[in-house]
């Protein structure tokens, strides 16, 4: 792994005083540096370096009742408010199971975090936590609401406050992924495909398989996965919006998953952004990075399940989508009504 050599933090200050009112992210690619180092430089000022412990921060965050949880990728932003409830902790994957919040969390793939306090509008100050990977791309982020409790929230950075409080951070060049090795065929694809009795059986059985995630859907057959037009996205939202039917949105980076279940009501396009502006659940999905939809149908022991997945040009998902079921039920008939109705690829596309 090698070491980027990076701006240093009064060079970072020095830029962001001439651009004030540019989105962080946006200031950052523009500038050639992480987010993270854009945070990283305001240690001492308006930011304080955390230590990245899971069991103190989730734990911590149960007591500051309603905040706002972000995670998100280059193209999906999903927002949830609510509380931090229901947490276990794993060596190697914890999670955050309240009704409102509910996240997956990987924490090998957290390196650095900051608390951060910046002016808002009307002279009000906006309160952050911040968590970004090795190099410096943000995987989670939790932000103070007007209820939060602050006495529980400055405790909580008081008890993640790192020893080393210096400006600046070192991040590194994105790891090589290693080579996958050689790849299963269609024959053996299917017969692992038909034998997955839960969902969670999925990712393990596509890794054995040395495949990736889309060259699986590619290669598996119509009657496991069939891609739909790019204007299926949008569709299934005014679907489920009119319907009022509970679905699952998942949106994750390799750091953190973060899932909505329940209704989607309010849907505004601007741009090429599609928004979901909900009291507890904002969403926001760039339209024009979609590469490919595909439908996709899971065996289980409760029957099939069926998922529509979204895919960005370098074949990373975005977000990923099922109908709200419960365990030991089959999924909702009006859930597979609105997916096989949406609107099928259409092979002219391509040309």
């Amino acid at each position: 792994m090698t070491e980027k050599t990076a701006k240093t933090p009064a060079q970072i200050r020095e830029l962001r005083a001439r651009h004030p009112e540019m989105r962080e992210r946006d200031f950052a690619r523009i500038h050639g540096i992480s987010e993270g180092e854009l945070v990283a430089a305001e240690v001492g000022r308006s930011a304080v370096r955390l230590q990245v412990d899971l069991d103190l921060l989730l734990n911590g965050l149960r007591a500051c009742g309603e905040v706002m949880a972000l995670t998100r990728n280059e193209s999906a932003v999903h927002e949830k408010i609510g509380p931090y409830e229901k947490v276990v902790i794993g060596p190697r994957a914890s999670m955050v199971l309240g009704e409102q919040i509910d996240l997956r969390i990987f924490p090998s793939r957290w390196a650095f975090g900051f608390a951060v306090e910046k002016a808002g509008e009307e002279g009000a100050v906006r309160r952050s936590l911040q968590f970004f990977d090795r190099q410096g791309v943000a995987v989670h982020k939790v932000h103070a609401r007007p209820s939060t409790n602050f006495e529980a929230w400055d405790l909580l950075i008081a008890n993640l406050r790192h020893a080393d409080q210096s400006e600046g951070i070192t991040v590194s060049e994105a790891e090589t992924p290693e080579p996958l090795g050689e790849a299963a065929g269609i024959a053996e694809l299917r017969e692992r495909w038909a034998a997955m009795t839960d969902t969670h059986q999925f990712f393990g059985m596509i890794k054995a398989l040395n495949l990736p995630r889309l060259d699986a859907l590619e290669m598996v057959g119509e009657d496991y996965a069939f891609q739909l037009d790019h204007a299926a996205v949008a569709k299934l939202f005014e679907e489920s919006a009119a319907s009022e039917l509970p679905l699952m949105a998942f949106v994750g980076n390799h750091g953190c998953i973060q899932i909505h279940a329940g209704p989607v009501k309010t849907i505004k396009t601007m741009g090429p952004w599609l928004n979901v502006m909900d009291d507890t659940f904002h969403l926001h999905l760039r339209l024009d990075q979609i590469a490919a939809v595909w439908a996709v149908r899971k065996p289980t022991s409760d029957g099939h399940v069926t998922s529509v997945e979204v895919y960005d040009a370098q074949r990373e998902l975005i977000i990923q989508f099922f109908g709200k079921r419960q365990e030991g039920f089959d999924e909702r008939a009006a859930w597979r009504t609105i997916v096989e109705s949406l609107p099928l690829f259409a092979q002219t596309h391509a040309a």
